[in-house]
């Protein structure tokens, strides 16, 4: 049975195959951003719920099947989009879909064995994009591992330049200081892009005091973001052990990803056959089976002395806790999983460490994308992360020829206000830029603002 809907005005058409987490934050996001989108799941009722809620089209029915899709609209549509729980689905989605139409196609892709071949599969079968979230968090999550005082680090430029976000903490240096005199001690380029300040985000000027408790972005190279940290008195050694709980694919995704620079894993998991699995998959970590909620087995196994600790059960609640515990008994670095996006001031009034949400980084490669094809003059989207629970985005364009902010000095542009001009990346080479600087064609930019829905760098004019 098809709801009908009002007909967006603008925007591509999407269908989006698979109404679970994914799906719910995908259809959320592209809605606000003016997309004209079509659901398929199984489940009526969540059809029906969906398609209510958000004013778009709604269809029950099998996202791989011929007739459903062209009862979905196939044959006018942009993209489709696959992220139902099955890997397989997804992709017979997307080959059928490509068969019958011009559109372009993302799967949603997790297991292991595939996501190794996803390079091949994406060539072969024709897609825009294979999406495995559980890989994309092990990577983001490994990469807060590496420089524990962070709370979250973005890369831009591939890998070049780094967005990091930390606390302030009681007694720095950094309370009560500019941003301006900041500048001047530190004397490397950096430059601080957004601040959260008793939940109010704000984008600063040199003349913004910074206080014990801010939860404070800045930009720079690789290498100048560790000097700075490091010059504010902060630790930027990578940690040497994590013990992870849980032995799901994004455990062993992290595991593979932290035993390969070295550090020491230790992974406990309920199930007898998947920690076989994973001693044959990991033969370099240690495998405990075990409950991961048992105090005594925590405290048997080191939970004291580790210097992270990384619950990844599929369970919320149960992570939360993990994470206050191992918060309460020890000093390690925590990071805690969250699958759902609800109770956002619950959770961030809790003290979870750095928090990672799977689907929000799933949507934002999607996205990314979606805002790309949306631009006539071509994909000019290179990175996109949202900050502060999506209320800042960071994207970094690159500049075509008849960019209207190239060849002119930034002093001289007419920005939007809320809005910082983080760093120029041209051929390689990251300048974070003074009034004098110019754009030029070919450069990648990256900026930081607290609009939504750019697509090009000259969304940044007035």
């Amino acid at each position: 049975m098809l709801f009908s809907s009002t007909p967006k005005p603008k925007g591509l058409n999407i269908i989006i195959v698979g109404i679970g987490k994914v799906g719910t934050t995908l259809i959320d996001q592209l809605s606000k951003e003016g997309h004209d989108i079509t659901i398929v799941d199984k489940d009526h009722n969540k059809v029906q719920t969906m398609a209510g809620l958000y004013d778009i089209m709604g269809l029950t029915g099998n996202g791989a099947s011929f007739s459903v899709l062209l009862e979905a609209g196939i044959d006018n549509a942009d993209l489709v989009i696959a992220v139902t729980d099955s890997d397989e689905l997804n992709l017979l989605c997307c080959t059928v879909a490509k068969r019958v139409s011009k559109c372009a196609a993302i799967a949603r892709v997790r297991t292991p064995e595939y996501s190794e071949e996803a390079s091949y599969l994406r060539e072969k079968l024709g897609l825009a994009m294979i999406i495995n979230p559980e890989l994309e968090t092990a990577i983001e999550t490994a990469r807060i591992l590496y420089l524990p005082t962070a709370l979250e680090v973005n890369t831009f430029a591939h890998g070049q330049a780094e967005l990091i976000k930390f606390q302030i903490p009681k007694d720095s240096t950094l309370n009560g200081m500019t941003i301006s005199e900041l500048n001047k001690q530190v004397s490397i380029a950096f430059i601080v892009c957004a601040i959260e300040r008793n939940g109010e985000v704000i984008i600063p000027t040199g003349n913004f005091i910074l206080s014990e408790g801010d939860f404070v972005s800045f930009v720079s190279t690789r290498s100048n973001a560790r000097e700075f940290l490091k010059k504010t008195g902060f630790n930027t050694r990578q940690v040497k052990d994590t013990m992870i709980i849980g032995g799901g694919k994004f455990a062993y995704y992290l595991a593979k990803n932290l035993l390969n620079v070295g550090v020491s894993v230790k992974i406990i998991e309920k199930n007898k056959e998947r920690c076989e699995e994973l001693s044959i998959l990991l033969p370099k970590a240690i495998i405990i089976n075990g409950d991961g909620a048992d105090e005594e087995l925590l405290k048997e196994e080191g939970i004291d002395y580790a210097e992270s600790f990384v619950p990844l059960t599929g369970i919320d609640e149960e992570n939360v806790m993990l994470t206050l515990h191992a918060k309460q008994i020890s000093k390690a670095k925590v990071i805690t999983k969250i699958n759902r996006i609800t109770f956002k001031n619950v959770i961030n009034s809790l003290d979870l460490g750095s928090v990672v949400y799977p689907r929000m980084i799933t949507s934002e490669a999607i996205i990314k994308y979606v805002r790309a094809k949306s631009n006539s003059r071509g994909n000019n989207i290179e990175t996109l992360y949202h900050m502060f629970d999506s209320r800042v985005e960071a994207i970094e364009f690159t500049v075509q020829e008849n960019s209207k902010v190239a060849d002119i000095p930034i002093m001289d542009l007419e920005l939007k206000n809320n809005l910082l001009l983080c760093f120029i990346n041209r051929k390689g080479k990251i300048i974070i830029p003074n009034g004098q600087d110019k754009i030029k064609a070919h450069d990648t930019v990256m900026i930081v603002t607290t609009h939504t829905g750019f697509n090009d760098i000259d969304d940044i004019l007035k």
